[in-house]
């Protein structure tokens, strides 16, 4: 036995594994993405601009808006998002993007596949009536809603958003389309960073992303 200490995927790394158990799901890793997936996450990757010290000093941020500058790196985004999407969760109803950056996403993906795309923002932003869920900031806590008629009971959803850090959104963002009855089928971004272990907050459910990075 061993005990590995990254992430990648969906594998939870942080506990023991058997040998047979490691080889078994690095095999999986390289079927998880056909060579074309592979090229598009290489490219994205490359483009993803980083900027010291923001939003604060120590902070190297990722900054996802760089790399859609490029018609191209558009392109690989919403070919990845789509082949995946037919892989892993073909038969959802609609998709979550999480304010704001996940509403680039949501949007792409939604007019592709012809379904519902549904806003999830912070507090004050959206007419009628709402759920509301609070989640924790490093200094205080905000609050994202819902439109109680924009989900239907029932109904498959994904999550999808630019990055998964803390995991606090996402963890809000669950329990939202939870209140309107739908199902989360599966949280998906672009990016991780994985050292903020915000997959510890979402262990209930399917959570991917094809960028992980080991820093924070």
């Amino acid at each position: 036995r061993a005990r590995w200490c990254q992430s990648h995927g969906d594998f939870n790394w942080n506990r023991e594994v058997v040998l047979e158990e490691f080889c078994a799901y690095f095999c999986l890793i390289s079927k998880m993405y056909s060579a074309e997936d592979n090229a598009r996450i290489e490219l994205i990757k490359k483009h993803i601009g980083e900027y010291p010290d923001f939003p604060k000093k120590g902070i190297i941020f990722k900054d996802v808006f760089t790399a859609l500058s490029s018609g191209e790196i558009c392109r690989a985004v919403k070919e990845l998002f789509l082949s995946y999407i037919k892989s892993s969760c073909p038969d959802i109803d609609a998709v979550v993007g999480l304010d704001a950056r996940g509403f680039l996403f949501s949007l792409l993906i939604a007019s592709e596949l012809s379904i519902g795309c549904v806003p999830i923002r912070k507090k004050g932003k959206l007419p009628g009536e709402t759920y509301s869920v609070e989640y924790q900031l490093e200094y205080g806590v905000d609050v994202f809603q819902l439109q109680k008629s924009a989900l239907k009971p029932g109904q498959k959803v994904l999550i999808v958003d630019d990055l998964i850090a803390t995991g606090g959104t996402l963890e809000a963002a669950t329990k939202l389309i939870e209140k309107s009855g739908a199902v989360v089928v599966e949280c998906l971004a672009i990016m991780e960073l994985t050292p903020l272990k915000g997959r510890d907050k979402l262990k209930n459910y399917k959570v991917h992303s094809f960028i992980q990075y080991d820093e924070d």
